[in-house]
């Protein structure tokens, strides 16, 4: 009997429309809530526009209600973009200003030229995209960790290139010049050039002119003082031939390399108001950079040993970053034509990879009297530094 007054109790509830109503409706708000539910989770997973307290603004984005300790959907979605900077109007004045050759000294056209040659179309990588915050998954835009800062025709590019193969390596190919002649554009404007990069991953980026800038050292150490420095130096004298030949090969009118290399070649005195002579003085720029970073933090590349142990170089640079050794002997060629090494893979290609024509050009005959002068006077410079490196580069 109690069995069949339930079973009459339910049967009324269930059949009576009013009842049948108000179900649906309970079934409808709890389904409401729990897509909701799904909708703020899922928004939670998407990549965060909010400053980071640490390292200040994260290249963008504002938030409009960044106090609120519990955002709502609309709050977390409704973000307002921030224009990135105007370009620095001095953005191509020289980054290394001497008393004299200023014809000669940083020769900016030709140093564009050849990276938009060797880079093969990343021009567009300098110019800043108002959404490049936005990170995708877990990827973000960061400050770089590591920088080549030297030097000039030292065989930056190709270790850059190097670099690039390895899986935890992410680097800018368009040399960004932010601490020497971009700087007033902004951290910002700096970490919107670089590219996104997973947790671990190591953002890298090369301006060979930071070396032989007065203002470099402190700015990258402003920046962070944990900033690991990488330097590929080479022989003074043959660096200086090839940054003459560069600039040869864009204006052909130039003087000769003896007569800019004397201040008076009857009494052999050296012009070291020359940039191309000036470079090679790597002891005295070197001293501006130990009064921020100790020497642990620098790491100093044989550009002659890059071209006859590629892997023996990287192995250094690779245990320097901390870094796994992945890119080996298995990844390089020797191309005869060019004399220097080649990738069999290049980044991103399955094709074998050699840098562009504007490396490996014919160097011009220098009388051997002026070179033998100009060993003499990097001598003394060269034993410097090697003091001061801890290496031995072989340099006569």
């Amino acid at each position: 009997m109690e069995y069949s007054l339930v079973c009459h109790s339910l049967y009324v509830v269930l059949l009576s429309p009013v009842k049948n109503k108000l179900l649906i409706l309970c079934i409808m708000f709890l389904l409401w809530v729990y897509m909701l539910y799904c909708c703020v989770g899922y928004s939670s997973t998407m990549p965060s526009f909010m400053m980071d307290s640490d390292q200040g603004k994260d290249g963008g984005f504002v938030s409009e209600n960044k106090d609120a300790p519990g955002k709502d959907l609309v709050s977390k979605l409704l973000l307002r973009p921030k224009s990135p900077p105007a370009l620095d109007p001095d953005y191509n004045s020289p980054s290394v200003r001497t008393a004299s050759r200023e014809l000669l000294n940083n020769d900016l056209e030709a140093e564009k030229s050849d990276v938009w040659d060797e880079i093969g179309g990343e021009r567009s990588s300098l110019e800043p995209c108002g959404l490049s915050s936005f990170s995708n998954g877990s990827e973000s835009k960061k400050l770089p960790q590591a920088i080549i800062i030297g030097v000039k025709k030292g065989g930056t590019r190709a270790l850059l290139e190097f670099l690039r193969v390895h899986p935890d390596i992410r680097a800018v190919g368009a040399e960004p010049h932010f601490f020497d002649r971009n700087y007033n554009n902004g951290l910002d404007w700096y970490r919107d050039l670089m590219p996104k990069t997973l947790e671990g991953q190591i953002t890298m980026e090369k301006t060979p002119s930071y070396f032989v800038t007065r203002e470099a050292p402190a700015r990258i150490y402003a920046m962070s003082r944990d900033t690991k420095l990488i330097v590929v130096v080479r022989d003074p004298v043959t660096r200086a031939i090839s940054d003459y030949t560069q600039t040869l090969s864009k204006k052909p009118d130039i003087p000769t390399f003896e007569s800019l290399t004397f201040k008076n070649r009857s009494t052999g005195l050296i012009d070291t108001s020359w940039s191309a002579i000036q470079i090679g003085l790597y002891a005295k720029h070197l001293d501006s950079w130990l009064r921020f970073f100790p020497l642990g933090q620098m790491l100093f590349v044989s550009g002659e040993r890059l071209i006859r142990d590629p892997a023996g170089e990287m192995a250094r640079v690779q245990d320097f970053l901390g870094l796994k050794r992945i890119v080996t002997d298995k990844h390089f060629y020797f191309n005869h034509t060019k004399g220097f090494p080649c990738l069999k893979k290049a980044e991103g290609s399955s094709k074998p990879h050699c840098l562009g024509k504007t490396k490996g050009r014919t160097h011009p005959n220098i009388n051997p009297d002026v070179v033998r002068r100009l060993r003499d006077f990097y001598r003394p410079f060269n034993m410097k530094f090697y003091q001061m490196t801890g290496q031995d580069f072989g340099w006569e």
